[in-house]
């Protein structure tokens, strides 16, 4: 049940009492936590499907000795240099930042349950056409690569119009954090095992095997996950009276207020700090295999193995630095904002420095290691700026993140072919410039959030389309928790 009182400022709180119809830490039987879970492995998909190219490619180009009736030759099945390799990794975001705004606005019109499915789903089965299309040729499989980036493009920027219904205010670094470990799990997985099945089945097994799972989580995902609390048969009067006065009113008839969002400080600091991780998280996870195999001397099998631990220290990091946030904010030891800034200025300053590590490197162990902490503190930034979407205007959340996502998507674009272009003759003084451009980016990131970055609901977010006059936009204020002390203590 729900419990509200005031607070020593006679501010507004909101307390959950566990009773006997809250199954209390059974958190299986919360249904907020089922769609986290499942949302989970809607991320581990999306990332497995996205990654996949970047350890097949690797296969596809490698040159491999074939005896002929009067000599032995190096060949390849695919004779692609590294400028066509950099085109073909970054094609899948040409598409990708086409429909983040576009997702972000579909999901408040149609649920965003139905749209994060329908995008897994779909990029699920244009996967299964890619060796045709690599065989066919490399242009068929860019477009091919566009087409599935153009689908999974609505899932970032949907999730969280899910948790405009489903999280409430002092879980959401919780939940948020939950699904976004399904990221990095789906990477740590997806780069060994496609590394295994090249090996033992040929590249073309890697798209079939996963394409056919995200098959499957969809139809999972149609069975057990309902829009909203309200629609869902399974969910305890508890948990529903929780949840829905916890959030209070959330009417989908909402205007956005374009020109304040796009002349918002703490809108863009978020956006800043999502290209920032996306710069060099793209990079890396792109990059990362061939600079293994050029630089550490790895092969196949090793480098997928190799290449997984990074988003494997992430993926424990992540959900930590969820749970960690919310208590700091629970317990009122920081501000929402400051917990935001910490996190995420904490962990883009640490990355900087150990990317530069990682350029002065000088053995292959210490380049690792470098790498693992780089990546993995990347996962108290996402427990920053990701969740901060939802704190600075909660109603607009997917759209902000749609907007977030488009430019933290141009990275994607841009690294792979800006590295194509730099490693050409696959030096290590080559591979030391990528590293500075992405020390470089993680620190303007880290300044830009840290100067301007909030966790308190913003004016402009706490009007919409349904309130008529002040005196009634002051009530849905408290009803929403907008003068909670979860969002400023």
């Amino acid at each position: 049940m729900v419990q509200r009182k005031k607070s020593e400022n006679n501010e507004l709180e909101i307390d959950m009492v566990e009773t006997s119809d809250n199954p209390g830490w059974m958190f299986w039987k919360k249904r907020r936590y089922v769609v986290a879970a499942m949302a989970f492995w809607g991320f581990f998909v999306i990332y497995a499907l996205r990654v996949n190219l970047s350890i097949a490619i690797v296969a596809m180009t490698e040159n491999k000795t074939v005896v002929f009736e009067n000599e032995t030759r190096c060949v390849s099945e695919f004779n692609w240099d590294s400028k066509v390799q950099g085109y073909v990794l970054s094609s899948f975001f040409y598409g990708y930042i086409s429909t983040q705004l576009f997702g972000g606005w579909l999901a408040t019109k149609i649920g965003g349950k139905r749209l994060y499915g329908l995008g897994v789903a779909t990029t699920a089965l244009l996967t299964l056409f890619t060796p045709a299309a690599a065989r066919i040729d490399v242009s068929v499989l860019i477009l091919l690569r566009i087409l599935e980036g153009v689908f999974e493009g609505v899932t970032y920027p949907c999730i969280h119009a899910v948790w405009s219904k489903w999280a409430p205010p002092l879980e959401r670094t919780r939940l948020a954090t939950i699904a976004f470990t399904g990221s990095y799990t789906g990477t740590v997985i997806s780069m060994p095992v496609c590394a295994l099945l090249a090996e033992w089945f040929g590249w073309p097994s890697i798209f079939y095997v996963f394409g056919l799972g995200g098959l499957f989580w969809f139809v999972l995902w149609v069975v057990l996950i309902s829009e909203s609390p309200n629609e869902d048969p399974l969910i305890t009067d508890a948990e529903l009276k929780y949840i829905t006065e916890s959030l209070g009113n959330t009417d989908k008839s909402i205007k956005h207020p374009w020109k304040s969002i796009l002349t918002s400080l703490p809108v863009w600091s978020v956006v800043f700090a999502h290209f920032s991780e996306n710069w060099g998280f793209y990079t890396l996870m792109t990059q990362l295999p061939k600079y293994m195999k050029d630089v550490l001397d790895f092969d196949l099998a090793k480098t997928g193995l190799m290449s997984a631990l990074p988003y494997l220290a992430m993926s424990i990091m992540l959900p930590l630095s969820g749970q960690f946030g919310d208590w700091l904010i629970v317990k009122e030891v920081l501000s929402v904002t400051y917990v935001r800034k910490i996190f995420n200025c904490g962990a883009f300053f640490s990355q900087t420095v150990f990317m530069i590590g990682t350029a002065y490197a000088t053995s292959a162990t210490v380049s690792m290691v470098c790498l693992i902490l780089a990546v993995g503190l990347g996962g108290f930034a996402w427990a920053g700026f990701s969740v901060n979407y939802l704190d600075i205007a909660p109603q607009h959340a997917s759209i902000l993140m749609g907007l977030g996502n488009t430019f933290a998507t141009l990275p994607g674009i841009v690294s792979p072919i800006l590295s194509g272009y730099i490693v050409t003759t696959h030096t290590k003084g080559e591979w030391q410039v990528i590293f500075f451009i992405t020390a470089g980016i993680y620190l303007f990131g880290c300044l830009f959030y840290w100067t301007f970055a909030s966790g308190k609901v913003q004016s402009w977010a706490m009007e919409t389309e349904t309130l008529k006059n002040k005196n009634i936009r002051r009530q849905k204020e408290i009803e929403m928790g907008v003068d909670n002390a979860s969002y400023e203590p």
